[in-house]
């Protein structure tokens, strides 16, 4: 790959992860699994899918006596024989269920007290089956969304669950969920622990993404605990990419043996620092965990997710999406939206190219340009990895790092002084095409369609407002600008080193080339004023 003319220092902390996509799970059945699950199932499916049924069943009369005339939304803790009588017998009951669908369990550790650990913390979150260390753990609360409660029998032992409950119309919830899991953290063992998994969605296990700060709010000792689940076959694993939650029951219950391992590290008792920062409280919980896993942490959220849903929308591939969200979000103060519409943009660029990648020819027919010198400057400055092409992580930070710095009222009114030869105070489309073919070498440039796009107005005169309003909306411009001068220094610098050492004969050769032979060069400055000295200005270049 083409080493960059001026080399950028790259920051570290904006590398691309060593997890690229935490959410797929692309596991296939071999001809003998497929034989074996087959064979299996014929016996196992019914069976296991009837004494489920029968559990349930027998639950829910436990879950019924429970709740009944208990205040609603469980805004009162279970006391006395209810609360005891529901752990017992649903916590009896939830053990035969997972052994009779032929779950092996090994346990590490030592279950926390309420009053030792108000809050237990699960990673990595990667199935619906984690709800077995909920089981193992005692039955502690966990956090539900409301709708749930409405679903026939299992919404009935739910309630009995005493949940966390989170509500989707209620623009309140995340508030009201986070005050709700502090009141009962700091009970004083009033209500049950409170199971969370910090994570907030499904992964493949393959490394740690970032814990959201609900668990480590209220500032109390948390329990870290750490699923595994070691077979040879993965039938648990649900993700966004991968297979469905009605084929992974299925295939689960066709196999003889699912094993897992739950294991309860020691009590996490937050510091001062900790409990004045949440975030610092979860990265360093989340890192005693994948110490612990022995597995890497990402910055990947849900978000993460959303992005990449909305990019299979947009036929690019899914995990094209991911960008990290939180570490983008923080280093970059960037929100969602923006960068949902840059993905809109992205995906428009890319639509050409395989794999959702921009290479260096769909990056120049976004710019309506040739491939020049600068262009490929440009390329280099976006293509963080040196692989020759974008993807939308590099692109994110490209156009924030790099290009929006660069589009400051002083680039564009330094560029369009540039363009506007007769100093009129507007561009023609003739003066607009004369300094871009004689700034790119290219005699023959069809600049139409771009001056077009900058001429809203269609008058055939780009004023300034229009040239700011366009360069305000695509700031790739504004930084290959600064990329042209740049160069123009450089070789600026090289021209008069030459000078200094050229022989009388070549001095002489040159001072008798014809003037009609010189490319024409437009008269106006393009540097600014009082820098035409300071050939070592790196103003838009800055460390990433």
């Amino acid at each position: 790959m083409t080493q960059r003319l001026f080399p950028l220092p790259r920051q570290q902390s904006l590398y691309a992860p060593s997890v690229l996509n935490p959410f797929v799970h692309e596991g296939r059945l071999s001809a003998k699994d497929k034989v074996r699950t087959v064979l299996l199932g014929i016996i196992l499916l019914p069976l296991r899918a009837t004494c489920i049924a029968l559990i349930l069943l027998l639950a829910w009369p436990f879950a019924v006596i429970a709740t009944f005339c208990h205040p609603g939304r469980g805004s009162v803790p279970l006391m006395g024989w209810k609360r005891r009588m529901t752990q017992c017998a649903l916590q009896c009951l939830g053990h035969a269920m997972f052994f009779l669908m032929g779950f092996q369990l090994k346990v590490k550790g030592k279950v926390a007290g309420p009053l030792e650990a108000p809050i237990l913390v699960v990673a990595p979150h990667s199935s619906f089956f984690d709800g077995i260390v909920c089981v193992i753990a005692g039955l502690p609360s966990i956090v539900s969304r409301l709708e749930n409660l409405s679903a026939p029998v299992f919404g009935t032992i739910l309630r009995s669950l005493q949940p966390v409950l989170v509500s989707r119309v209620d623009p309140d919830s995340r508030r009201n969920t986070i005050n709700e899991i502090t009141k009962r953290a700091t009970s004083g063992g009033q209500w049950p622990q409170v199971l969370i998994f910090p994570e907030g969605t499904c992964t493949n296990r393959s490394c740690l993404i970032t814990f959201k700060q609900g668990a480590f709010i209220p500032g109390v000792p948390v329990q870290p605990v750490l699923l595994r689940y070691p077979n040879k076959l993965d039938t648990v694993t649900w993700t966004w990419q991968g297979y469905s939650f009605k084929q992974l029951c299925v295939m689960t219950l066709c196999q003889l043996v699912t094993r897992v391992e739950v294991e309860f590290l020691p009590v996490h008792v937050p510091t001062e620092e900790e409990k004045r920062d949440p975030t610092v409280f979860a990265n360093r919980v989340r890192n005693t965990m994948a110490t612990a896993l022995n597995v890497p942490v990402t910055d990947h959220t849900f978000e993460d997710c959303r992005l990449m849903i909305s990019a299979g929308k947009l036929t690019l591939p899914m995990e094209a999406g991911l960008v990290e969200f939180t570490k983008i979000s923080k280093k970059l103060n960037l929100k969602w939206d923006p960068i949902r519409d840059q993905l809109d943009t992205f995906a428009a660029i890319a639509s050409a190219s395989k794999g959702g990648r921009i290479g260096i020819e769909e990056f120049a027919e976004h710019l309506k340009l040739p491939v020049s010198d600068a262009l490929k400057e440009l390329f280099l400055l976006f293509d963080r990895n040196g692989d020759g092409s974008i993807d939308f992580r590099e692109y994110v930070i490209g156009l924030s790092v790099l290009c929006n710095p660069a589009n400051t009222e002083e680039t564009i009114q330094m560029a369009f002084k540039l363009f506007d030869i007769d100093d009129d105070g507007s561009i023609t489309e003739e003066q607009f095409a004369c300094i871009l073919r004689s700034s790119l070498g290219v005699p023959d440039l069809d600049v139409s369609k771009l001056f077009k796009e900058i001429d809203t107005d269609k008058s055939g005169k780009v004023t300034y407002n229009e040239f700011k309003d366009f360069a305000l909306k695509h700031p790739e411009y504004a930084k290959l600008f600064t990329t042209y001068l740049e160069l123009q220094r450089c070789q600026g610098h090289t021209s008069d080193e030459d000078d200094d050492y050229q022989t009388p004969e070549a001095t002489y050769s040159h001072s008798k080339t014809s003037v009609s032979e010189k490319t024409p060069i437009a008269k106006n400055k393009i540097c600014p004023e009082g820098n035409e000295e300071d050939t070592s200005s790196t103003s838009d270049k800055k460390d990433d």
